[in-house]
């Protein structure tokens, strides 16, 4: 009897320690899949949508064993908060998503940044509008995104102006949104980036009051988390070098650029034309002055109280 409660014993050890074996197994080819992946949030209007349609990340990360999964962001708050929550490990946004990064202490460091694209950016008004120039737009609607590059623009404008931002009616609204009132005739004015002001020029009888020109850069900004900028900085060079080599592409190849871009953003194609002519596409280094940039706007977003506490961007910068 005692013989046989030994060997039923052991047959149980046996069995416990071969389970624990598997499952520690599985657990480390888990943990080793994971690593191997690259999750990367884009939004469809930026550059990252043509990384992504060219395919050239994917193959140069596949030949050194990783894979990239992209995840679609309809806007860069949402994409900063996958961020914060560690469901994405690289993206872009406008200027000011990171402003809101920052505020809410998600952990998150920005590793590169794009060009000026101030040219698509402004405030547009109907071509019959009575506002011809900014001080016009004293007690006027202006429709905008709440928190965006334009609500930035809107404030350095009537800044210009002489006026205070509490001199006009602002009516938060998207850009689609916007572009209803601004049909309808419910708001004055609208603040909006292309390739929306190109297509509101082109199809919704509207003109620019101004451009973002002195008054807003309104660059693409590329941020990662914390841990995948330092466990993993390789990988972040090597991205940012296929993003800038999808953007050399970008500026030679406008007529193909305009053939990818216009189904995916579902805009016809005379108002991507428009708006890809009139910026460049491509990375620069962070420079003090971009960085006094993006302190600007954390300054005149916290003055508004628009975030709840004052910001130190350079807290946040990913150090060379």
């Amino acid at each position: 009897m005692y013989k046989k409660l030994g060997l039923l014993l052991a047959l149980f050890m046996t069995v416990v320690f071969v389970t624990g074996c598997n499952m520690n197994s599985s657990a480390v080819s888990s943990d080793s899949q994971e690593e191997k992946v690259i999750t990367i949030g884009y939004q469809k209007n930026g550059p990252l949508v043509i990384l992504k349609s060219l395919g050239t990340l994917d193959e140069r990360m596949e030949s050194l064993g990783y894979s990239v999964e992209w995840k679609e962001f309809q806007a860069g708050p949402l994409l900063v908060e996958a961020l914060n929550a560690g469901s994405i490990d690289f993206g872009r946004t406008g200027n000011t998503p990171p402003i809101f990064a920052q505020a809410a202490d998600t952990p998150f460091t920005y590793v590169g940044v794009g060009f000026s694209k101030y040219e698509g950016s402004g405030i547009l008004v109907p071509n019959d509008s009575d506002i011809k120039e900014l001080k016009d737009l004293k007690n006027k609607t202006v429709g905008f995104s709440k928190g965006s590059s334009s609500h930035y623009l809107i404030v350095k404008a009537l800044e210009k102006a002489g006026l205070h931002y509490t001199d006009i009616e602002p009516a938060f609204l998207t850009p689609g949104d916007a572009r209803v009132a601004f049909e309808q005739g419910t708001i004055d004015a609208m603040a909006v980036w292309d390739p929306f002001t190109a297509s509101t020029e082109l199809h919704s009888d509207g003109k620019l009051l101004v451009s973002g020109e002195g008054l807003t850069t309104d660059r693409d900004f590329f941020v990662a988390t914390i841990d995948f900028a330092e466990n993993h900085p390789d990988m972040v060079d090597i991205i940012l070098e296929e993003i800038e080599n999808s953007s050399d592409w970008a500026n030679s190849h406008h007529e193909e650029l305009v053939d990818m871009l216009s189904p995916i953003l579902n805009i016809d194609e005379a108002s991507i034309e428009k708006s890809v002519k009139r910026r460049v596409y491509g990375i620069e280094e962070i420079t003090e002055e971009i960085i006094n940039e993006q302190q600007e706007i954390a300054d005149v977003f916290y003055q508004l109280e628009i975030i709840p506490k004052e910001l130190d961007v350079k807290e946040v910068m990913l150090e060379k």
